[in-house]
This record gives structure tokens, sequence and C-alpha cells, in this order.
């Protein structure tokens, strides 16, 4: 794998597989075998895992509930249990621990590992590779597919083509051919409108992108073309970060039914407001902006791009953002509600929404934040939220809250939160 090209890194990319369905089907044994899908259990829910019985039926996640309950109508439709998924994933990254310190969480199933130098200890990037997948299975009954290249991208392209419960190392003289035949769809970044813009250059594999004239993609895409030729080629120096810095924390909530009235937009937004500043104060931040989002409950238009193997006839809902800066930074969840509510009343929104989300951004950490020595509520009402937080930590996340109606989730997050 060592090469002057490509550099001598060891970039190992780790995905669980059907990770939230393949744990339901260890936990209840009368599931295994049996198409299961995890989420759009609900008219407004999502797929957020289908096991490989239910995917020979074309059921894929991130696909609207509706069209999965049509592929599959005998399929096991489960509500998530986000609290068991986020156990397991724990276990999981306790194992990745163990072959090296530089992991970069993706998801609760996927991470990145830098294995260059400690692949040492185990007798190459093979034989770890191989006893990654090995604790993994004994640590949790589960299968987890890797991949080892020299960076990131070819390590995820390689892991996504090794599934399921697969092991694949590339060394840096395989790449190219390993990438050529690839769809364009296959890089970061490439969504369905560049896809067809791609596709009208007559660029529908890597190898065809890296081959077109430099200074002729320049002229169509931009800034772009160079980025994307790299990308094509195998080239990706982006580092593994262990320790993220967080940008934003936020909360949001796909609802059953869309819904107007200002009392239920206050009781969400007061809900989420609670659960951001929870968040905050456990990681150790506070916050600047405040931001509204907002997604409206009628479809305006459909996809325009339609790309092999996707669904192009899905709705496509306008989406506002909204956002105040204040003067000083904050984890109050009263302070982050009462800025929501302004920011909901200023949209003057005229139609039932469907989503609602609040998120707290430009963070630092809450012992560098300064005092505002005119606002002689403030201190008092951190102190509550910790108290809140104690509380919570001790009798369980539902033990006390904010007196509002409890709105659960139709679409589950799928990623690793910051304070959560």
């Amino acid at each position: 794998m060592t090469t002057t090209q490509f550099g001598t890194r060891f970039i190992l990319h780790a995905d669980m597989d059907a990770f939230y369905a393949s744990i339901e089907q260890r936990d209840h044994p009368e599931l295994r075998g049996r198409p299961v899908i995890v989420g759009a259990n609900s008219a407004r829910g999502v797929v957020s895992a289908a096991s490989y019985e239910a995917r020979k039926y074309g059921v894929r996640s991130a696909m609207p509930g509706f069209r999965a309950h049509a592929l599959c109508p005998d399929g096991v439709f489960l509500a998530p249990n986000m609290a068991r998924y986020a156990e397991v994933s724990e276990q999981v990254h306790e194992v990745f621990a163990e072959f090296t310190p530089e992991i970069e969480p993706i998801a609760l199933d996927e991470a990145f590992l830098d294995i260059t130098g400690s692949e040492r200890l185990f007798g190459g990037p093979l034989q770890l590779a191989t006893q990654l997948k090995q604790r993994v299975r004994e640590r949790t009954d589960l299968a987890v597919t890797v991949a080892v290249a020299p960076n990131k991208l070819v390590a995820k392209i390689a892991c996504t083509l090794a599934k399921p419960d697969g092991l694949r190392v590339v060394a840096g003289h395989e790449i190219r051919a390993l990438l050529a035949p690839l769809p364009v769809r296959r890089l970061w970044g490439v969504g369905p409108v560049l896809a067809q813009k791609l596709e009208r250059l007559g660029l529908k594999t890597l190898g065809e992108l890296v081959r077109y004239d430099s200074a002729q993609l320049a002229r169509e895409l931009g800034e772009r073309a160079a980025e994307l030729q790299a990308l094509a080629a195998g080239f990706d120096q982006r580092p593994v970060v262990s320790a993220r810095v967080a940008k934003s924390i936020g909360e949001e909530n796909t609802f059953e039914v869309n819904i107007s009235e200002r009392e239920l937009v206050s009781a969400a937004l007061t809900a989420h407001a609670d659960e951001v500043a929870r968040r905050l104060r456990r990681a150790g931040y506070v916050g600047h902006t405040i931001t509204l989002k907002i997604k409206l409950g009628q479809a305006r238009t459909r996809r325009a791009a339609r790309v092999p193997g996707e669904d192009g006839d899905e709705p496509v809902y306008p989406l506002l953002t909204r956002a105040k800066t204040l003067r000083l930074p904050t984890d109050d969840g009263s302070v982050i509600r009462k800025v929501a509510l302004e920011l909901w009343d200023a949209a003057k929104v005229s139609e039932p929404v469907r989503l609602l989300g609040v998120s707290v951004s430009q963070l630092s950490a809450a012992q560098q934040s300064q005092l505002d020595l005119f606002a002689p509520k403030a201190r008092p009402q951190r102190q509550l939220g910790v108290a809140l937080d104690a509380i919570r930590e001790r009798f369980g996340r539902d033990a006390i809250g904010p007196a509002v109606g409890r709105f659960e989730k139709v679409t589950p997050s799928m990623r690793k939160k910051r304070g959560e």
C-alpha cells in the first residue's frame, strides 16, 4: 500500500451491517430471516435501517415509509429503539479503541479509524482489520464490514463495495482501477443535480471524469472542477479527526400531522429548547446564535434529477430558517425558547408545518464565556438547569422537564450527537 503517490497512511472505515435491524434480529430471534424494517412505522416516517431480507424487495435507508410499505407489505416494521442502539454503539466503539485512539465517529454504526503505525502491532493492516471484525462479533454478536485504504474516500467506497460482512484492503496502486468504473454519484458532494450535469457532459463514471479536459470542466463547474477530478482519481488528504469540535447542537422533530396552532408550536419549541440546553451543558458549551428550522407541510415540487437506482418522485417540502445572534452566549433553555418563539412569530408562517427544529451555534467553552454583570437572574437560572440535569442523570431523562406535551420523533437521528 505504501507508495509515493498516495502516501503511507492506513485509514480503516468500519460500517455495521444493517445495524438497527440486526440488533432487533439479534435481540428477538423470531425476527431472524424475516424482512425487518426499522422506522417508517408511521405515515411520516422514513426507513432508518432495513435488514438484508428487506433489501431484496428494494427497501433502503432514508426511503419514505409509504414507499417501503408498498415494496414490502409483509415486512416487520418496528419503531426505533434509539437508546438500545446507542448502547450497542458504545460497545462497538470500545472495540475500535482497542486498535487505535484515532477514531472519528460518523454515526452510531460507522467510523473512520487512523491505524497508521498501530497496524504494525497486529501484523499489518489486513491482520488488524481481521481481528477488529472478530472482536466486534465476539462483543456484540453482530457483523461489521471494514475496509483499509490510504485515505478516507477510498476506504469508505471500498467498505460499501465489500458489504455485507466483508473485508477489503486497497493498496495505493489499486485505487485507479477500483474507482474508474464507479458512477460519479459515489463521490461525496455529488448529488442528483450535479450528477445530472456531469452526465450531460457525457461523464457517467469516475474514470471518465478523471480523463475529461480539466479546463473545459472548470468552465462548466467553476472552482469545484479541480476538487472533483482529484477525488475521482483517489486523492483525499482529509485527516481522521478524533476530537471534532462541535459547530452546533440542535434538536428537531417531524410531526405525525402538520401543525399550525401556536400552542402546539410553543410546546414543540419548548421541548426542543430544553433538550438543546441540556446537551449544551453536558458538552460544556454555550452558544451565541439560535436558529429556528421550519419545514412547510405542503410539497411544492418534485426532484428534477433522476439517477438510476434512486427514487425520483419523492416530494420536496420548502425549508425555512431564521436566526438571531445574542450579545452573550447561553445554555439556558428559557432563553433559547424565548428567542425561538420570537423567530417563529417574526417568520409569519401562514400554512401548517411538518417539522420544527431549534439549534444553537457559534459555540464556545462554558467556562470561557463572559458574565453579564447586569443580568442577576442568569446565574440562578443556570443553577436550575444544572439541578434539572442532575435529576435526569439519576432518575432518567423523562423524570422532570417542561410542562409540555412530548413529541415522539418520526425521524430518529442516526448520528452521534454532541452532548448526548
